[in-house]
């Protein structure tokens, strides 16, 4: 965890952008990511993001979608064992660059412990799914170095892919 103070005139009551992912475990054959991926067809949420992590016997796959709450209804009702962790959807706008995005994270001694690519582009950028040491901190450490912070509503249809920015922009 990170050593770096928050300042508490600008940490009160601050609330980052919602992003919920699931880590959702599949026995590691033929056809079982085509299986979790159906289970999200025809509802009314967007997989966003995912990524796979696999073993001999088993996978680990991380799904992000434009509605958590309709995703882990989907995922109980079809029996699929998962976890939710809170993420941050981090745009990277072409003035920025991904080593922009670690030098700021560095510099306030924060490790990122995985990080993923985003499918939508909700206002034409590179973004990006990470998952970091201190969630509150480096959400207050991205928008004051101006990155755009994605909440679970730019996700999917919700999303505004003309708008200039979002509330979460510095």
């Amino acid at each position: 965890m990170s050593t770096a103070g928050i300042n508490d005139l600008t940490a009160r009551g601050f609330e980052p952008p919602q992003v919920v992912q699931f880590s959702v475990f599949l026995d590691n054959r033929v056809g079982k990511l085509r299986e979790l991926v159906e289970v999200f067809d025809g509802h009314a949420l967007e997989l966003a993001a995912f990524s796979v992590i696999d073993s001999a016997d088993h996978a680990v796959v991380r799904v992000v979608t434009s509605r958590a709450a309709l995703a882990r209804r989907l995922l109980d009702r079809h029996g699929l064992p998962a976890s939710e962790t809170d993420v941050l959807a981090v745009e990277l706008p072409p003035r920025r660059s991904l080593a922009d995005l670690c030098e700021a994270l560095v510099a306030a001694e924060l490790s990122i412990q995985y990080a993923y690519p985003l499918l939508p582009r909700p206002h034409g950028n590179a973004a990006i799914v990470l998952h970091t040491d201190d969630h509150h901190l480096a959400c207050q450490v991205l928008r004051r170095k101006t990155f755009t912070l994605l909440g679970e509503n730019d996700l999917g249809d919700n999303a505004t892919p003309t708008d200039s920015g979002t509330p979460w922009e510095n």
